[in-house]
């Protein structure tokens, strides 16, 4: 692949979607604006790297120190050190303006790479809580892209860094933002969309079934379900939605999952960064589970930006059982009133021009060569 020959913007992202997509977007919004992209990832980034709008990707070693077993935390040392070397030259052949890691173990090496070359440097981070890398690399950058309000984990003497942006989305996304939301009337159909993620669906896929066969015939006649489910579960919880006559779509992937959304009456979700941010931005109603072995517990506290307004329900993995399931989803799904004021709070919280913004705070370190990182 040839060489860049406009200004390069190096954005380095783990391999999960919550920080992946962000960057995706931002990658949009920076090529439109005249810039060459560069994405610094690990071998699970790659597999988000099918439509990510890069003039190059490259992959480099990363790994966590996390867990107790010596062998495998010298491993990762290793790899750690050796993807601080892969990024050092690679940024020393690139000589991008800036630097932009979105957390996640390839976003570390980089980042200290980028400091230690005195390159501008600036975060992103997906969720209401800081994450462990992001929390670790926080003194050394110029500026910190928030996607919620009044994000916790970040130090008070770094407070002043901390600009809130939201996270930045795709444009499927923003277009899915322009469907008006219109509640179910007493005959129409109910369009209820169910998805947990690959580390929550196991939960909805056994809950949600049962919760649903708790509610009346009439109103099981009028749903349309689609539930994303794991492999493993999806012959079973099709089954179970065949044996009530509840017409059900059920898959591990979703790949026009905002415009499923944007078709919802109602969501049944996680609450990772993600799916709050574009449940807010698209404007629809949700039931909210949040992980509860989530870092930090970050996905209640992202649940918040939702909840807090009235545009969203939280129910604790604790409490959830197929009958207080049940008994929520009758009650909303009865009450078009309640629904569509969630709807429209939900809406209230979505920053559409998230990437808008954290490119124009980019473009600025950009122009003044990056502030005092203290």
């Amino acid at each position: 692949m040839p060489a860049p020959t406009k200004a390069t913007i190096v954005l380095a992202a783990g391999g999960s979607g919550g920080h992946m997509f962000p960057a995706q977007a931002l990658a949009v919004e920076l090529q439109s604006r005249g810039y060459d992209i560069v994405l610094i990832s690990d071998e699970r980034g790659l597999a988000f790297t099918d439509h990510f709008p890069s003039d190059d990707i490259r992959a480099i070693e990363a790994a966590t120190f996390a867990g107790a077993n010596p062998i495998k935390r010298g491993v990762a040392g290793v790899k750690i050190i050796g993807g601080l070397i892969q990024s050092i030259g690679t940024l020393r052949d690139l000589k991008p303006v800036a630097v932009v890691g979105f957390g996640g173990y390839p976003s570390f090496p980089t980042m200290v790479a980028a400091t230690l070359l005195r390159i501008p440097t600036a975060l992103h981070d997906p969720n209401a809580v800081l994450g462990r890398v992001n929390k670790f690399l926080a003194g050394y950058v110029n500026l910190i892209g928030a996607a919620f309000d009044n994000m916790q984990g970040a130090a008070a003497k770094h407070r002043s860094k901390v600009h809130v942006v939201g996270n930045p989305i795709r444009e499927n996304v923003r277009a899915a933002r322009n469907i008006e939301y219109h509640a179910p009337g007493e005959s129409d159909a109910i369009h209820l969309l169910v998805f947990g993620g690959s580390q929550g669906a196991q939960s909805l896929s056994q809950t949600v079934p049962d919760a649903i066969g708790h509610l009346p015939e009439a109103m099981k006649a009028r749903l349309h379900v689609v539930q994303q489910a794991r492999t493993e579960d999806m012959a079973g919880v099709q089954r179970a939605y065949d044996d009530m006559g509840v017409r059900a779509q059920v898959a591990t992937f979703f790949a026009n999952l905002p415009e499923r959304m944007a078709e919802a009456h109602l969501v049944i979700a996680r609450a990772g960064a993600s799916t709050v941010t574009e449940l807010g931005v698209i404007g629809r109603p949700s039931i909210l589970v949040p992980l509860p072995t989530a870092m930090d517990d970050h996905q209640t506290v992202n649940a918040a930006a939702l909840t807090g307004p009235g545009g969203a329900w939280l129910m604790p993995q604790a409490a959830l059982t197929a009958e207080s399931l049940g008994d929520k989803l009758l009650s909303l799904l009865c009450d078009q009133t309640a629904l569509a004021n969630a709807a429209k709070a939900a809406r209230s919280t979505g920053r559409p021009d998230a990437g808008r913004e954290f490119a124009d705070l980019i473009e600025g370190l950009i122009e003044s060569d990056g502030p005092d990182k203290g």
